[in-house]
């Protein structure tokens, strides 16, 4: 049974990344989210909150958090909608050599996010939803909207 590691930033990314339970919820698969939030039902027990970072050097404290989950989770694939816990954990994933799926946030419709930017090059699948991002992510797949 493949284990499924969901990281996402709360609010909006974590929405859409719940879009696909779908597909994740077919296999064991747990959360990282950056800041304590009530969490749904479907979440409760699988969860684990890690410190919240700025693009300060609160990240250096989130890459050791990912290598600590990801070396005791040892998920077989990483997936993210971002936004600030998606690069320290592509960073420790290339490294333990764990697939990673990015999807682009879908408030990004005509420019990337930096996080789009950053793992672009990070991520094993790119995904993004908007037709005008195809300029930005060449190599990418545009696989729509999440719905």
């Amino acid at each position: 049974m493949k284990k499924i590691c969901i990281v996402s930033s709360c609010g909006g990314h974590l929405a859409e990344a719940r879009r696909l339970a779908s597909v994740y919820g077919k296999y064991d698969h747990f959360f990282i989210v950056n800041d304590r939030i009530a969490l749904p039902p479907d979440m409760e027990g699988k969860t684990t909150f890690i410190r919240h970072s700025e693009r300060d050097w609160l990240f250096f404290v989130n890459l050791w958090e990912a290598w600590q989950i990801l070396r005791r989770e040892r998920p077989d694939l990483i997936l993210s909608t971002g936004a600030g816990p998606a690069v320290p954990f592509a960073l420790v994933a290339k490294v333990l050599q764990i697939p990673n799926i990015f999807i682009e946030i879908s408030a990004q419709v005509t420019e990337p996010s930096l996080t789009g930017r950053i793992m672009y090059y990070l991520a094993s699948r790119f995904f993004y939803q908007w037709k005008p991002l195809e300029k930005y992510f060449p190599k990418a797949v545009n696989g729509g909207l999440l719905l």
